[in-house]
């Protein structure tokens, strides 16, 4: 006998199921986002049932064996970084960013390097078999081992993957996908869900790994509940602005590795290649002999990256000064503006005052403080950096001037980049260890005052 059929109402943000709609999700707080959906219930099927059996016995995790472990290299050094070292087999991975950042760009330039050892399958339900074949022409990419298949219905995807049998499988994107028994449209979020685990069980049943690109809604997440981030392996976000020419992808999840790495691409017309000295990259075309700027060395995982600070300071033309910074997180700007007025006497409260990283680079940790103070200050009293310095430290609410991690890498980072002088915590000093070739002046400061009295040094 079939089950009764019910109505929910489910939010397209957060997955929040509820039996009535609201105009405010409960779980999310984001306003005309729930959506009916109509579901059957299936009567007969219980946890408690006695025809429930376990698949597998249960094994002591020391006779579990991990010796049969296999990565894919993809071609690309940058993305094997991100990826904690290729591609594993059985992996799901969830690649999102903006639509034109080149997220099936780089899947096929995937397809142009394993296609060479490896029967790859990639199922496409945005674009017709023919668009892929001109897009692929223009990448070079020609591999007999590339398999197009244009389909939406992720059963026939599945029935395909088991008789095919593929090294690796691509589908772009799960929003297109849609599963027959569910009577909501494609992009819901219950067929979101649903689609995404048909695949994992699919693919994780032959030990196929599978790549799945996914749309982002406005806020820059992924297009569907946080649900789907949880069924996948590991989930990559490409950052960047579309007008420039530079990618950064991003780990936020992965089961396999660290997600503190991050991989740099450039967008070329042969499609994306690596950019393997980033700090290079971000520093070019820096101006010289200009106030408000100033260079910072925040680390991306295990891996230095210089990046330069912008500050501007200027008399505001409203009551109200404005605040604005791109690629710094907006409230740690505010704190160490009240800083600079409270503990250093410098006062911004009738100045408008702008931060921006440059190239594009989104930085969120704490060790950048002392570069974006000396920025401010330098733009507010017209006082040059000198070219060939950099700082890093912490800013307490007390003025003063706290340690870091991995300051002699940091340091290294810089003096091979040509740097000859470095503004960094005093604490940090104490335990520096500079490997012998590293030629760099150390100055170590306790509080803004003094790194600023430090910039007029020499």
């Amino acid at each position: 006998m079939a089950g009764k059929i019910k109505s929910l109402y489910v939010c397209s943000q957060c997955g929040y199921e509820s039996a009535k709609w609201y105009g405010k999700c409960p779980g999310c707080g984001d306003f005309n986002t729930m959506t009916e959906e109509i579901r059957e219930a299936v009567r007969g099927k219980t946890l408690s049932s006695p025809a429930v059996r376990p698949s597998s016995r249960p094994l002591p995790i020391t006779e579990i064996s991990t010796e049969d472990e296999e990565r894919y290299y993809t071609g690309s050094k940058e993305l094997d970084r991100v990826l904690g070292g290729g591609i594993v087999k059985g992996s799901l991975v969830l690649l999102g960013g903006d639509p034109g950042i080149g997220k099936s760009t780089i899947l096929l330039q995937i397809c142009s390097h394993l296609g060479k050892i490896l029967k790859i399958l990639y199922i496409s339900g945005e674009e017709s078999k023919r668009q892929i074949k001109l897009r692929a022409y223009r990448l070079g990419v020609n591999t007999e081992n590339l398999y197009v298949m244009t389909e939406t219905d992720i059963e026939g995807i599945s029935d395909q993957i088991q008789s095919e049998r593929p090294d690796l499988v691509m589908v772009d994107s799960i929003q297109t996908m849609n599963y027959r028994e569910l009577s909501s449209s494609p992009g819901s979020v219950t067929q979101v869900r649903e689609c995404t685990n048909i695949l994992m069980r699919t693919c994780k049943s032959l030990d196929v790994p599978c790549i799945v690109v996914g749309h982002v809604n406005k806020d820059g997440a992924i297009a569907g509940p946080k649900v789907l981030e949880h069924i996948v392996d590991a989930v990559l976000y490409f950052e960047g602005d579309k007008q420039m020419s530079y990618r950064i992808l991003r780990a936020v999840k992965n089961r396999y590795g660290s997600t503190n790495e991050i991989g740099v691409f450039q967008m070329t017309d042969s499609g994306l290649s690596e950019v393997e000295n980033p700090s290079l990259m971000l520093l070019s075309g820096r101006p010289k002999n200009v106030s408000g700027t100033c260079v910072a060395c925040p680390m991306e995982g295990s891996r230095p990256i210089l990046a330069e600070i912008q500050g501007l300071v200027t008399n505001s033309g409203y009551g109200n000064p404005r605040r604005m910074s791109t690629g710094f997180d907006y409230n740690r700007m505010s704190m160490l503006l009240a800083v600079l007025e409270k503990r250093c006497g410098y006062y911004f409260s009738s100045l408008d005052a702008y931060i921006n990283i440059v190239g594009g680079l989104r930085i969120d940790e704490p060790a950048t403080d002392l570069a974006v103070v000396l920025a401010l200050v330098s733009s507010l009293k017209d006082i040059v950096v000198p070219e060939d310095l950099l700082a890093f430290g912490e800013v307490g609410l007390t003025g003063e001037i706290r340690a870091v991690n991995h300051a002699s890498q940091r340091i290294t980072e810089a003096a091979r980049l040509g740097f000859r002088r470095c503004i960094l915590p005093y604490h940090n000093v104490k335990n520096l260890k500079l490997p012998e070739d590293v030629s760099i002046e150390v100055i170590s400061v306790r509080t803004i005052r003094d790194a600023v009295a430090a910039l007029t040094q020499g």
